[in-house]
């Protein structure tokens, strides 16, 4: 059955207009106050034609094909500082290369690779979680005051 403008509205058909307009003004086509008098007019509305006039003057939106927003586990990767990657790379070598040679040696016995590994990696650890990375700006300027 095809919706017509006279006919009632749910609380999920106001929601998903709600969200139209969030998206319109997040993209600058309504201002703040455009958009919580609409917001109070979509929550007013009854009808489909209440919700249809609000949307009328804007372009359609398909919010399933908006990005989905990355979790913050996934932005903090993406944005890892490429220092803290090199770190992560070296510690991953240096703690897998005193394994191999523990295995081969001693295996069996006090596994002391974790000596290495350890500490360096609760350091790295700390360091990727706190979002501390070395900062270019405090290299370059020691290099001009030397230079």
């Amino acid at each position: 059955m095809a919706a017509t403008p006279d006919m009632r509205a749910s609380d999920g058909d106001r929601d998903r207009v709600a969200a139209v307009l969030r998206e319109h003004c997040a993209q600058g086509r309504l201002t703040m106050e455009e958009f919580n008098e609409r917001l109070e007019l979509v929550y007013a509305g009854r009808t489909y034609g209440d919700l249809q006039k609000l949307t009328a003057d804007l372009p359609d939106i398909d919010l399933n094909t908006l990005p989905a927003a990355q979790a913050p586990e996934q932005r903090r990767v993406a944005k890892m500082h490429p220092g803290l990657k090199a770190a992560w790379t070296s510690w991953a070598s240096a703690f897998g290369v005193c394994s191999v040679i523990y295995a081969m040696t001693d295996f069996g016995g006090y596994f002391w690779p974790m000596w290495v590994g350890g500490p360096w990696g609760v350091i790295l650890l700390v360091s990727t979680l706190s979002g501390s990375a070395p900062q270019e700006g405090k290299r370059k300027g020691k290099k001009g005051k030397q230079g």
